[in-house]
């Protein structure tokens, strides 16, 4: 009985959460005077025109918010990357009350949600005049997402041998050099866990960069869809078109790393 309940209970969850998917998929090859009287028709026979429109808007609201994105995305990810595999390795190696310390207070950082802090992180900024800026918007993602990152990587480096280090000392390797050429390149499964996460938690990010950039220093996809989205109508169209356009850079990134995806997560619940 439950080799029979396990599957369809699987294929029942698998379904629900590819409804969204199917939505959008079907709508942004439908014609938009189709879409609100038959929203989950399938799309015969399919068009391009909503994804001409967007390419081709005279405004060029998707490739200003592509390029946002884009920058934004990739700068807080190599920043969080770098600063989160550094101290994960600190506080995994280190037994000092001072790493205690710090665990405490990156694990506190993961149980406050970003709405509650926004209001100070917006003050702060603007104390800084980094509001309105894509380098403010980058330094509050480094500074929410680092706790996760931290934990990743301190719990999969204490799979790493501590040996491999030790000997990378006796062979005159400093901190520094020893952390990037020894225990770096054995931390892909963890890198790629984080790349994943953090790219999609910053792509798909909305309330942060529409507060923090404001409407008039830019926009990024998700605000895009929403500026295309007006008071009194929508364009349906439009909207799904962006959807569908929007989620293929993660959607290539997330096959590009999902070898390493699993094993970044259990590598550090099963070791040490």
């Amino acid at each position: 009985m439950r080799a029979t309940l396990r599957p369809l209970a699987v294929t029942v969850l698998g379904a629900f959460f590819a409804v969204p998917l199917y939505v959008v998929l079907a709508n942004a090859f439908k014609a938009g005077a189709d879409i609100a009287p038959h929203p989950a028709a399938l799309p015969l026979p399919p068009t391009l025109d909503n994804l001409t429109s967007v390419l081709t808007r005279p405004d060029h609201l998707f490739w200003v918010s592509l390029t946002n994105s884009l920058i934004v995305t990739t700068l807080s990810v190599a920043v969080l990357t770098v600063l989160s595999a550094m101290l994960g390795h600190y506080l995994a190696r280190t037994s000092s009350r001072w790493g205690r310390v710090a665990t405490l207070v990156l694990l506190s950082g993961l149980m406050i949600p970003p709405q509650v802090i926004l209001l100070p992180i917006t003050q702060v900024l603007r104390a800084f005049d980094l509001m309105a800026t894509v380098q403010g918007l980058v330094l509050f993602n480094v500074g929410y997402y680092v706790p996760f990152g931290v934990f990743v990587f301190a719990g999969f480096v204490k799979g790493v041998p501590v040996e491999l280090e030790q000997a990378a000392a006796i062979d005159g390797a400093g901190w520094f050099r020893t952390f990037w050429q020894v225990v770096f390149p054995l931390l892909r499964p963890a890198t790629a866990s984080c790349v994943i996460f953090f790219g999609v938690w910053i792509w798909n990010d909305f309330l942060n960069p529409l507060i923090i950039l404001g409407p008039g220093s830019g926009t990024t996809v998700t605000t895009g869809i929403y500026r295309a989205i007006g008071q009194y109508q929508a364009d349906f169209g439009t909207v799904f078109g962006l959807m569908f356009l929007a989620t293929l850079p993660v959607l290539v990134l997330y096959l590009a790393l999902q070898k390493q995806f699993v094993k970044g997560l259990t590598g550090g619940a099963t070791k040490g």
